[in-house]
């Protein structure tokens, strides 16, 4: 899997967060589920693939990992259950120590190839990778504003709302990265994110 080039690094720039819409608050239900692991000698994709087959319940449309060697982040994700996506091949494929994994119950965007998760961006400081659950009650307001700024967007979910937020924001500290973008979301969400050196969740 190729990583698009999904963001521009290169510009910093708060967006507003008022103006967005709120959403009645309906009835609790199980959604996405994520799992990350830093685990140095360890073999982090398979680890992360049975992680990902005990979540399964929380969600089964899709699946996918992301991993990294401490360098490179490669990625794999499909349509379909974590048996069927992951066969022994791909797993072996997936070498490194770090990883984060998806499985998705959508609950914006389509179940679609394009809104499988983890997520995964180009930055000038390394590629990164997102797996999110949740929903952002101002992400069509942050969308519009992206856009008019000459993204294009490849999903439609608002997980790739975080990505773009995270990687405009991200030169070298992903921390300060992960704080300017929590700053701009609004709603209830959990993330785990890698970067070819650091997971944080």
């Amino acid at each position: 899997m190729r990583f698009a080039n999904c963001c521009s690094p290169s510009v910093r720039k708060e967006y507003p967060t008022d103006g967005y819409n709120r959403v009645a608050v309906g009835e609790a239900r199980e959604e996405c589920g994520l799992f990350g692991i830093y685990a140095p000698g360890e073999d982090a994709a398979r680890l992360t693939y049975f992680g990902l087959f005990a979540l399964q319940h929380r969600g089964q449309e899709s699946a996918g990992i992301a991993v990294s060697d401490g360098k490179t982040v490669r990625m794999y994700k499909d349509l379909g259950l974590v048996t069927r996506v992951f066969t022994e091949p791909i797993l072996q494929s997936l070498r490194g120590h770090i990883a984060v994994g998806h499985t998705r119950y959508s609950t914006t965007g389509s179940s679609t190839m394009r809104n499988v998760q983890p997520l995964a961006c180009p930055t000038l400081d390394g590629n990164i990778a997102i797996a999110h659950n949740g929903n952002l009650v101002n992400a069509h307001h942050l969308r519009a504003l992206l856009e008019a700024e000459g993204e294009v967007f490849e999903t439609t979910n608002d997980s790739e709302v975080i990505l773009r937020l995270v990687a405009r924001h991200y030169h070298g500290d992903i921390i300060a990265a992960i704080r300017a973008m929590m700053r701009q979301v609004r709603g209830a969400y959990s993330l785990a994110i890698l970067t070819p050196t650091q997971l944080i969740g």
